[in-house]
């Protein structure tokens, strides 16, 4: 009986709440019928990625060709991850949520976006990876407030029940911005930029390991922490990004 009655003000509470401050949609601000959530305009104009896709890359195929099909680009430069998934297209509909999020501070978004990159990484899962994000430089983390990858990596975790580890992977040295650089300039900017700390070598030798950062441009900054976990001797590296310049 009285777990009823604390089940009924709870709910009364909640409808109280709701009525006081109703859910909006996290990307325009219209009225949704639940917290966490974009209105059916909003929803329909992202572009989720899904299969058909290259087995390795995720990269979208326009027709079916196969489950274990690769894409042009994982045949002719096999990639230093396992695999690869990505929740969103990064495009026109899908930039102002995310800019939000990475750069505007608003940290309520990780838990939406979390539950989208469950799904489209549910078979990265499966083995039970330890997750890692990518690092932000010291000065970096102070100017924006929170690491956005380490936020999403802890809301993944959460939802999928597995362990993650926000101290082991490290950016060693502060880099300039990636924006504006071609991909070779991306990659050399990052080169030696990222090390596992040495006395958290354990943690990693060995273990199968979920990548996780918000969006995958040039997968520059992706192979950098690839190079240094590989280093300290895990045995494979998934990357799961929320979203993917294609």
């Amino acid at each position: 009986m009285i777990g009823g009655i604390g089940t009924f003000a709870l709910e009364s509470g909640r409808r109280l709440f709701d009525l006081v401050l109703p859910p909006r949609c996290k990307k325009c601000g219209a009225l949704v019928v639940a917290d966490d959530a974009l209105c059916g305009s909003c929803w329909t104009a992202l572009t989720f990625l899904g299969p058909p896709w290259c087995a390795c890359c995720g990269r979208p195929f326009e027709f079916d060709v196969g489950a274990d099909a690769l894409c042009g680009a994982c045949i002719a430069d096999p990639p230093r991850f396992g695999r690869a998934r990505a929740a969103l297209a990064y495009d026109d509909a899908s930039r102002e949520m995310i800019l939000r999020f990475k750069h505007g501070g608003d940290e309520s978004l990780s838990r939406l976006f979390a539950r989208w990159m469950v799904q489209a990484g549910e078979e990265l899962f499966a083995s039970g990876p330890l997750i890692l994000p990518v690092p932000l430089h010291p000065w970096r983390r102070v100017q924006r407030r929170f690491n956005q990858s380490a936020l999403i990596a802890s809301d993944l975790a959460r939802t999928s029940g597995l362990s993650w580890d926000p101290l082991s992977l490290e950016r060693a040295r502060r880099t300039p911005s990636q924006g504006g650089l071609g991909k070779a300039a991306r990659r050399d900017n990052v080169r030696g930029a990222f090390r596992v700390r040495g006395g958290r070598r354990d943690r990693l030798a060995g273990r199968h390991l979920l990548l996780v950062d918000d969006v995958w441009t040039s997968g520059a900054t992706a192979d950098a922490c690839i190079r240094a976990c590989r280093k300290a001797g895990a045995l494979q590296v998934d990357l799961l990004t929320l979203a993917r310049v294609l």
